[in-house]
């Protein structure tokens, strides 16, 4: 059960990441912002767009399948690593600064999934016993 969460989660950083920085992309490449129909035509006919929609599709549907098995304290927590896995991308892609205060604050939010994972560890009835 541990490989499912594990592969579950990885498929849903990876299609969240995916997703967040497609829609960043197109914005790129579809600028200037203006409220106009060339606008529009510059979003839809950026290849990220679809790339961004896939990735949103793909997160929507392992996120569903994981909710079918997984406690949802922890996997509601362990969603929000795509905080994390965005900054790491985007510092990577998009050339953007990881700053001392975004490390403390991914400390913090995977240090608030280790513990919410331990909480639901020990509250699971020990067949042992």
């Amino acid at each position: 059960m541990r490989k499912f969460y594990l592969i579950g989660f990885l498929f849903l950083l990876l299609f969240d990441t995916l997703g967040q920085c497609s829609f960043k992309l197109t914005a790129q490449h579809a600028e200037p912002l203006e409220m106009s129909f060339d606008w529009i035509i510059r979003v839809f006919t950026n290849p990220w767009v679809y790339t961004a929609v896939f990735g949103y599709i793909g997160a929507f549907f392992t996120w569903m399948l994981l909710l079918k098995k997984a406690p949802i304290g922890p996997a509601f927590a362990a969603s929000h690593l795509e905080v994390v896995t965005v900054m790491l991308a985007s510092y990577w892609i998009f050339n953007e600064q990881i700053t001392l205060l975004r490390l403390l604050g991914a400390a913090f939010i995977i240090i608030g999934i280790v513990f919410l994972a331990l909480a639901e560890h020990k509250l699971q009835p020990n067949p042992e016993t």
